[in-house]
């Protein structure tokens, strides 16, 4: 595949990144399917060849269909994925869901890596943790740290836009996939995860992602759905019978009633909502 032209400065950070995953030997990275993942997949592919092999987490926070959509990507490109089936659930440090509920999510996934890298002699544990997450709270990179799991594309000192630059220039179908917190981040902090309110979440985006829509979230307020849209898409619920497809199907998943936010839809939103931090937050 011919590669869209690259600066020097991004071309040093790339291969920064190929020296990083070389020095590694076999390992294990931690795939999900989004840009970052799916990109540090492709590049240790070509870097390791059958010394990588992608874990994806079969976790009722990961809908169906993102998950087949993840492994239909990986084969795509030709990246060995193990399914490991993950019980974060069962952890009442997890249902609890306290602002740090994702360390308990990273952390049974990445036991569970660790053991399997024990089993079958894999020498380093990847994720696709960024430059950009170094200066946000991120419970899931505690518990990378504790389980000496490594972050290349940090380490190479790459950002979230500069990892859609390469991934565009390598035609990678998903280098503008907007991202895709799991399920339970639609979910206010100490309102307990549960099993059935994830699998109605993911089949709520499903909805949303069959009708059309881009950038959205459906968040879980016990009876209410409440949605967050693109700003550019807020237009097309102006279209009685779309709007109508909309609350009937998300009624008949089990909500009472449905909301549209009137704010343009913002990762991590519902998690400042739930600190209490709900002054809007500036338009770019």
């Amino acid at each position: 595949m011919q590669l869209t032209p690259l600066d020097d400065a991004l071309r040093a950070k790339e291969s920064e990144l190929r020296r990083i995953l070389a020095e590694g030997g076999r390992t294990l990275l931690a795939y999900s399917g989004g840009v970052d993942s799916g990109y540090l997949a492709v590049l240790a592919r070509e870097v390791l060849g059958e010394r990588l092999t992608a874990v994806l987490a079969d976790s009722a926070s990961l809908a169906n269909w993102e998950r087949d959509e993840a492994l239909a990507f990986a084969a795509e490109q030709g990246v060995p994925v193990r399914v490991l089936a993950t019980q974060e659930l069962e952890n009442p440090d997890y249902r609890a869901n306290a602002p740090d509920r994702c360390f308990f999510c990273k952390q049974e996934l990445f036991q569970r890596m660790e053991a399997l890298a024990a089993a079958e002699g894999f020498q380093t544990l990847v994720y696709g943790g960024n430059r950009s997450d170094l200066g946000e709270e991120r419970p899931g990179a505690d518990a990378a740290r504790r389980y000496r799991v490594r972050a290349p594309l940090a380490e190479a000192g790459l950002e979230k836009d500069e990892i859609r630059g390469l991934a565009r220039a390598r035609g990678l179908s998903i280098w503008d996939r907007p991202a895709r917190a799991c399920l339970a981040s639609r979910i206010p902090h100490f309102s307990e995860v549960t099993a059935e309110k994830l699998t109605q979440l993911g089949e709520a985006e499903r909805l949303l992602r069959d009708l059309g829509f881009r950038e959205y979230r459906v968040r879980h307020h016990g009876l209410l759905a409440r949605l967050e849209l693109g700003a550019d898409e807020w237009g097309r619920l102006a279209e009685p019978a779309l709007a109508q497809r909309v609350d009937a199907g998300l009624r008949a998943l089990g909500f009472g009633s449905v909301s549209l936010d009137l704010r343009p839809f913002h990762s991590g939103s519902l998690s400042r909502l739930s600190r209490g931090l709900t002054e809007p937050e500036p338009i770019p």
